[in-house]
């Protein structure tokens, strides 16, 4: 069904955000193919910051979407990243000035064996070129007036960190010979080292996969820095839903965004619906409680029909909107 431009779009478009734009870009990209397509004034956020070295799923949230917009930033995220082991940067990734260099390269499974101790709830220290704040300042701006940065270790929870089956840049091996000497007689062997290795990483919410690849290069004696940074999946959207820029604007101009659009409850996939009917739905649209419910207590939620009117929690039978939705009852 084509949609009425002149009526804003709400919903979900899953951008693959190409290396080099910010997530602020990749907002006025998608504004500026609205304005330039001629759909109405649509108000347009994005789920969750992508440094601009990195690249994937970014998600981005039109019309009503963008009251869940923030939900995303709490999501867990799935990351693709390459660590090149021997030189570590200033800003450990490959924007940076060389700061720390070593000879020594790990074996693939001194790498396997090292990643158990970043499984789990761990502490890390943010990159100095991040956009956290410091007396009132953001980190990279100091960073890079020549200041020093000291930022306070964070808890963050990383559910699963494996080596990539089908690395992006390929491992990269040598072999060195390595001389054992026991009771005066000597063996010798070789040993195959790695140059850089991809992997992939579950993560929760904070967590600076910089920081990751410095503190595994530090725990095999080595340093590193981040080639490559691939976000393949964010809260509940994948990079098999994600679509270029240039598909957004070719799309835009021909059968219309509403064919690329995912619905606002895309964003709410692990929360349970709570069925309305039309005098409740009004009574939710008003701001007003619902009593008696006999859901459990949780997060939920609210439609009429197909239409999301609310996101409710129900606590003890009594359900209270958390963030209501001015949606049409009847498609468009």
């Amino acid at each position: 069904m084509t949609h009425d431009r002149s009526v804003p779009l709400s919903g979900w478009l899953i951008l693959d955000k190409p290396r080099g734009m910010g997530s602020t870009q990749g907002v006025s990209a998608v504004k500026r193919v609205l304005r330039q397509n001629g759909y109405a004034k649509t108000k347009v956020g994005h789920g969750g910051t992508l440094d601009p070295l990195a690249e994937g799923v970014l998600p981005i949230a039109l019309g009503e979407a963008t009251k869940l917009a923030g939900r995303m930033l709490d999501a867990s995220k799935i990351y693709e990243f390459t660590i090149r082991f021997g030189a570590e940067t200033s800003t450990l990734d490959t924007e940076g000035e060389v700061v720390a260099q070593s000879d020594v390269r790990p074996s693939l499974a001194e790498i396997e064996a090292v990643l158990a101790r970043f499984t789990g709830p761990i502490e890390q220290v943010p990159p100095a070129y991040s956009a956290l704040k410091v007396g009132g300042q953001r980190a990279y701006d100091l960073a890079r007036a020549g200041e020093a940065v000291e930022l306070k270790a964070r808890a963050v929870t990383i559910f699963s960190l494996s080596v990539r089956p089908e690395p992006v840049e390929g491992l990269h091996f040598s072999s060195v010979a390595v001389v054992e000497v026991k009771d005066g007689a000597s063996t010798s062997s070789a040993r195959t080292e790695i140059d850089h290795v991809t992997l992939t990483a579950h993560v929760s919410k904070g967590t600076y996969i910089r920081s990751l690849a410095r503190d595994i290069a530090y725990a095999l004696g080595n340093c590193g820095h981040v080639t490559y940074l691939r976000r393949t999946k964010a809260g509940p959207f994948t990079q098999a839903q994600a679509i270029s820029l240039d598909l957004l604007d070719e799309t835009a101009k021909g059968r219309g965004l509403e064919h690329l659009l995912l619905p606002l409850e895309a964003g709410l996939d692990d929360i349970p619906a709570l069925h309305l009917d039309q005098t409740s739905a009004q009574a939710v649209r008003q701001g007003r409680v619902l009593s008696d419910m006999p859901q459990s207590s949780g997060l939920y939620l609210a439609k009429l029909g197909n239409v999301p009117v609310a996101l409710m929690e129900i606590l003890d039978g009594t359900a209270t909107v958390v963030r209501g939705f001015n949606l049409p009852d009847v498609a468009e």
